[in-house]
């Protein structure tokens, strides 16, 4: 792609859809096309190239994105009458699993590429002035060793937290998800390509890492020896890069919570006290349904060795209601499972059939309005533990990396090592920085404190300080 002068950049627009690893990818799109001489804009409007990074694993995704890419049809012939060109392009996992299709329904889409393609975005671009393209290919090479590094002004205007992706793909294969059709099989990034762009994040600024991954604590990368590297061990050695306070990893799934990645909850300041551990159900045999290939009871036990490690830590959850076959026995196992956790937060959903899943084929499809009443009561249960857990913090005090201005004149916005928003009356000149908090009240969902006392360190090295909030079994 020929470069563009820097006084007549092209603008960019992305629209991303789903989890945060598409929110990393739309990132890294966006580095990929800026030595091409495209600046990210905010208004669609105005964009010269507008992408639509899509997430199939929600209901009805399909139909969504072609509503979207109905009105960016219109807006390109618009834009067309006034004599400027507008490339449209579709990204992501409906692409990837559905490209011929987008290009047969959606004449105004130039290309169409899956999630393994997008380091290839400027020569695909290129491809595309001359005829639309489809790349939804798993291609051999790997795309994160061609993508440029973000500058650290590009880096820290994103926010002083960020995301990496260590682990792509999953093969597991439950039964109602399509993440090892659209992602491909489990894939780790090696241990010196996340530690170079760890250290290049906090080299810019940022105090808090989350890894990503469909199924991160599967994570096996290589090291410099040719040694496979858990995650437990990965975080150790994240924990040593001078400036990065904070580290997070998420999704996790139960079967791949080894001694070593427990242990690093245990023994790391760093690694936040919040985990987020699907368990989809808790019915054992609805869990073997949807081949989770784990029962309630395992599921069980591992909490509990968790919290022996961490007492202080909180636990977030996914749960799917209305599965094919789910009985109101299954479902009352369900209510059960998150009542003896006692969850922090937990993200709960219909279920919803996935083309080409083995739980689309599925006989007993639970009616519509059964799933809807089931999600309500679930999504009744989990908001009174998430109310109490917060109310819990109340009182306690927690360091919070302020990450921006808040709501209100001089007041500030962060995170708590729990993930919650905090908001408090502080300094601008404390953005960026790990405060104590103390926790003085509760949001509609968030907290509200007040400093401590300004800490004159931009580096701090966080400390348990366990006031022990968490959550219960009982």
């Amino acid at each position: 792609m020929t470069e563009h002068s820097a006084q007549n950049p092209k603008k960019l627009f992305i629209k991303t859809y789903g989890c945060q690893m598409n929110v990393y990818d739309s990132d890294r799109m966006v580095d990929a096309l800026v030595p091409h001489g495209y600046v990210e804009t905010r208004d669609q409007d105005d964009a010269d190239l507008v992408l639509v990074n899509t997430c199939h694993i929600r209901e009805k995704a399909t139909e969504k994105l072609f509503s979207d890419l109905g009105r960016l049809k219109k807006l390109r012939d618009a834009r067309a009458a006034e004599g400027k060109q507008t490339m449209i392009g579709v990204a992501g996992c409906v692409a990837q699993a559905e490209g011929d299709e987008i290009l047969a329904r959606a004449p105004g889409v130039d290309l169409v590429f899956g999630p393994q393609s997008y380091h290839r975005l400027p020569q695909m671009l290129d491809a595309a002035r001359s005829d639309r393209i489809v790349d939804t290919e798993f291609p051999e090479e790997d795309k994160f060793a061609h993508l440029p590094r973000a500058s650290k002004q590009a880096t820290i205007s994103r926010g002083y937290t960020a995301f990496l992706t260590v682990q792509e793909g999953c093969d597991k294969f439950c039964s109602f998800c399509v993440v090892p059709y659209t992602r491909g099989a489990e894939v780790s990034r090696p241990v010196a390509q996340v530690l170079e762009e760890a250290r290049n994040l906090a080299a810019a600024g940022v105090r808090e890492i989350t890894l990503l991954g469909q199924n991160v604590n599967a994570y096996h990368g290589v090291d410099d020896k040719g040694r496979a590297v858990g995650l437990g061990k990965l975080l150790h050695i994240l924990s040593e890069i001078d400036g990065l306070d904070r580290l997070r990893y998420t999704t996790s799934h139960p079967r791949d919570m080894d001694d070593a990645l427990i242990k690093a909850h245990r023994d790391l300041d760093t690694l936040m006290p919040y985990l987020h551990l699907p368990v989809q159900s808790g019915s054992d045999r609805i869990l073997k349904a949807m081949n989770r290939r784990h029962t309630r009871d395992d599921y069980l036990r591992l909490i509990d060795r968790i919290r022996a490690a961490r007492p202080d830590i909180a636990l977030s959850g996914d749960f799917i209601t209305g599965f094919p076959g789910e009985s109101d026995a299954d479902f009352a196992d369900t209510m059960k499972i998150v009542r003896e956790v006692g969850y922090a937060s937990a993200f709960s959903f219909k279920y919803s059939p996935r083309p080409g899943t083995p739980g689309a084929e599925l006989d007993d499809q639970v009616e519509e309005q059964v799933s809807t009443d089931r999600l309500a009561e679930l999504q009744a249960l989990i908001r009174e533990q998430q109310v109490a857990f917060n109310q819990s913090c109340v009182g306690q005090s927690f360091d919070v990396l302020l990450e921006k201005p808040g709501r209100q004149p001089g007041q500030l916005g962060g995170r708590s090592p729990y993930l919650q928003a905090v908001h408090l009356d502080a300094d601008s000149d404390l953005i960026g920085t790990i405060q104590r908090v103390h926790i003085t009240g509760v949001g509609s969902n968030s907290l509200n404190g007040e400093l401590v006392a300004k800490n004159p360190e931009i580096s701090v090295t966080l400390q348990h300080g366990r006031e022990s909030v968490a959550a219960t079994r009982t």
